[in-house]
């Protein structure tokens, strides 16, 4: 992939520096390289001395690299690819509320604070959607677990006064490109089982049960209403993730939550679809939540993944003038996967 800066004076002066923090990842990765194209010098921050600049046990190494910092971008958390035991529920609230708490409180000491901090949020945050599209001006906030992290997430993100420092939380929908989802989605449609994924009954559980000081939702979780493969699936492609990025970086006018994903929304069918289609696979066969609850057991996965809908909209990036360059998912799902 290639991002060239679009600011030539980038070129000709000292390098500004972007601290990342979470780089570890499939899109930490993919963003450190796009930076440098874009004419940062990059530092990170992460769990590992052996790999990052400051460690989140080091409070005063992190406030050291911000101070001074053009730009800070947050993608630390730990994945959401596993089930919801207990103990995994708080390591993914901790990994996401917490180390947004500590940058928060580093940006709010600096001295010379970063131009523009962008975080990492997520498009679950809207509630399952099967009658219209959620954006970020009409969208409805959803409940249970993983809408109470992205809501803690975002309260930690925009607490406070900043002044200095533009915010932009990114609402990002499911990701497509070397990562977990993608990889899972099509390792299933490679073995035949790459058909849509239907809603319907299975034993009532607690995993999806509200979190923290405002937990939300039912204690007891028993699923949506049939949706016959249908519910919508609102991705992003990886260029797409960097593009946004480098467009907000670009845009002073944009701040606040703002939605990265493809206008033009697929649905589980032609998700799965696209997948067998990609990977050569003729044959897929549906999966009844039963069938699908089991695998999930067996995988280590929540079903949350594929039966929720999603249907997200980027009202406010599209109004500013950005354009997405993928936007079908049987030519992006082709080209990631070939």
């Amino acid at each position: 992939m290639s991002f060239e800066p679009t600011d030539t004076s980038l070129r000709n002066s000292p390098a500004p520096i972007a601290v990342v923090a979470g780089a570890s990842g499939f899109i930490g990765g993919e963003l450190l390289n796009a930076l440098s194209t874009w004419g940062y010098a990059t530092r990170t921050i992460g769990r590992s001395p052996a790999s990052a600049d400051a460690t989140w046990d080091r409070p005063d190494l992190i406030a050291e690299l911000i101070d001074g910092a053009d730009l800070l971008i947050n993608l630390a958390g730990r994945s959401v690819g596993c089930r919801y035991t207990d103990a995994n529920r708080q390591v993914i609230w901790d990994s996401r509320v917490d180390t947004t708490r500590t940058l928060n409180a580093a940006v709010g000491a600096a001295s010379a604070p970063p131009r523009l901090w962008i975080n990492s949020s997520t498009a679950t945050i809207y509630r399952h959607a099967m009658d219209r599209a959620q954006t970020e001006d009409d969208g409805d906030i959803g409940e249970g677990f993983s809408v109470d992290i992205a809501k803690a997430w975002e309260k930690e993100f925009f607490a406070g006064s900043l002044p200095a420092t533009r915010r932009v939380a990114l609402r990002m929908a499911i990701v497509l490109g070397d990562g977990a989802a993608l990889n899972m989605l099509a390792t299933a449609a490679r073995f035949g089982a790459g058909g849509a994924q239907h809603e319907g009954r299975w034993f009532p559980h607690r995993r999806y049960r509200g979190i923290g000081p405002e937990a939300s939702g039912p204690t007891v979780w028993r699923g949506h209403p049939p949706t016959h493969g249908r519910q919508r699936f609102s991705w992003v492609h990886i260029e797409d993730v960097l593009r946004a990025i480098r467009f907000i970086d670009e845009h002073e006018e944009l701040s606040g939550p703002i939605n990265v994903s493809n206008p033009r929304v697929s649905d589980n069918h032609s998700l799965m679809k696209a997948l067998r289609k990609a990977v050569r696979m003729p044959i897929g066969i549906p999966a009844p939540r039963w069938l699908l609850e089991t695998g999930m057991i067996v995988l280590r996965q929540e079903s949350e993944l594929v039966l929720k809908s999603r249907w997200v909209l980027p009202s406010r990036l599209e109004a500013a003038g950005f354009d997405f360059k993928w936007t079908d998912i049987e030519a992006a799902t082709k080209q990631l996967l070939r």
